[in-house]
């Protein structure tokens, strides 16, 4: 049997990371992924392939929409779906082997199969045939699953998750979107483009709840230029299929049952944990509420050896905090001090305009009673938004009423989720508002709209409105 430092279960973003840094501090690294394909969920069905659709189906909508105001002029474009989806496909299949490149460059041992507990050190790994391994110390960052809705069963066809969402057979004439946070939003913008008639329906009364409600306002605005419909606070009771017809049913806040039509339904309702199959008896651990595992502020389990980290313990479903958690035990288990401020994870939405957004947002600073000041900026107002017609959006900075500390960095507008890396620094260091207003930005740039938003949360002096 083979031994090992260190076994990660799970190759997505938090898990590869992880067997990446432990192989570099010279630890004896193995990972073990059940499916054929590197990358977990991130790569292969999530972020990456998803983001792929949202360029190219951006590029078909610049094409069709705003060519000719740049003295572009061509024939009506077409969508050529099925070219579509297989450069998505692509983009997948080369980030996913570059993953296997960074395995074979750090000399860890990749092991395919659905990898399982038989005792606290001994993982067995049920692949083509049967391998047991054993190790001091060991990692679950096996991700998560879309949520299914007990009425809502994935038919996997016409009642779909965003697994299916990205591997279409055609684009749909009609597509009902049960969920306005980040999933529904990128992938219903993915369809609108594309000429589908999107209908979100929201049980809450705003998209992208867990966002500054600005952000939550505008965008909502923009993808309704997009043609999308959105039904805010609808509780959906019923989603039934008859043929190639999807029927939803819901109850809006009068108490009136309606119902909507589409040939898709894609339930983005979020995500659960997943731990099936791993069988964390036999490691003398279990699974908590939603499926997750719970761990110490040391990301240990029950069990001080076995770590969890990602999607499967509690915070952000997001592929960067999974990395940090990743790095955070790998040089943990090396000795090391490691630290990850939770706070300033970023969250991004990668519509267009993009929103991004770390720290407080406003809502949560007057629930908390803080004493605070504004600071936005539209990018309507700077020159290199009006070169590239990017003219929607606006930078939001919330800072101390007292201090000037940077409490909020919010962002809807083109390369929100680039420029929110100032932001997320500037508040890992704790800077001020006018820290920001008196670095230098270059001309034209739409950086420009994040001094001007601290210019005005200063002392609310921006120079170009």
């Amino acid at each position: 049997m083979d031994k090992f430092d260190v076994a990660v279960i799970g190759s997505g973003p938090g898990g590869y990371v992880a067997a990446i840094r432990c192989a570099q501090l010279g630890l004896k690294t193995a990972i073990i992924e059940k499916y054929s394909t590197l990358g977990g969920t991130c790569l292969n069905v999530g972020c990456i392939p998803s983001k792929a659709l949202l360029d190219s189906s951006e590029h078909f909508h610049n094409a069709h929409k705003t060519f000719a105001e740049h003295g572009i002029e061509i024939n009506t474009p077409k969508v050529n779906f099925e070219q579509m989806v297989a450069r998505k496909q692509s983009v997948v299949d080369q980030t996913c082997d570059g993953v296997k490149f960074l395995m074979d460059k750090n000399k860890i041992s990749v092991f395919e199969g659905l990898g399982s507990f038989e005792n606290e050190n001994t993982i067995k790994i049920a692949g083509k045939e049967e391998q047991k391994i054993e190790a001091k110390n060991i990692i679950i960052a096996t991700g998560s699953k879309p949520t299914e809705l007990p009425f809502a069963k994935f038919d996997k066809e016409r009642i779909i998750s965003s697994t299916e969402a990205l591997k279409l057979p055609e684009v749909p004439k009609k597509m009902v979107v049960i969920g306005a946070g980040i999933i529904g939003l990128e992938l219903g913008s993915v369809y609108a483009r594309l000429g589908a008639e999107v209908t979100v329906v929201e049980y809450l009364d705003r998209a992208i709840p867990t966002f500054d409600g600005a952000m939550s306002k505008e965008i909502t605005k923009s993808l309704k230029k997009l043609g999308i419909k959105f039904q805010f606070s609808h509780k959906v009771s019923d989603v039934s299929r008859k043929g190639d017809t999807v029927t939803v049913k819901a109850t809006n806040k009068k108490d009136e049952e309606v119902s909507f039509e589409a040939d898709y339904c894609l339930v983005a309702v979020g995500r659960s944990a997943y731990t099936e199959g791993l069988n964390l008896e036999a490691a003398g651990l279990k699974a908590g509420e939603r499926g997750k595992i719970e761990v110490n502020e040391h990301l240990q389990t029950a069990k001080s050896h076995i770590y969890a980290i990602g999607d499967v313990i509690k915070g952000a479903m997001l592929a960067h905090k999974a990395e940090e958690e990743g790095v955070f035990v790998a040089e943990r288990l090396a000795g090391q001090k490691p630290h990850i401020n939770y706070d300033l994870i970023p969250g991004v939405v990668y519509t267009w305009p993009e929103v991004a957004s770390v720290g407080k947002t406003e809502e949560q600073l007057k629930e908390d009673g803080a004493q605070y000041k504004v600071g936005s900026f539209p990018f309507r107002a700077l020159g290199r938004a009006r070169a590239s017609g990017d003219l929607e959006g606006l930078v939001k900075i919330l800072s101390d009423k007292e201090t000037d500390e940077i409490l909020g960095f919010h962002v809807i507008g083109p390369r929100a989720a680039d420029l929110v890396a100032e932001g997320v620094v500037a508040m890992e260091y704790r800077a001020s508002a006018e820290d920001i207003a008196r670095m230098s930005h270059a001309h034209p740039t739409f950086a420009e709209a994040v001094k001007e938003a601290a210019l005005a949360a200063t002392d609310n002096r921006p120079l170009h409105v």
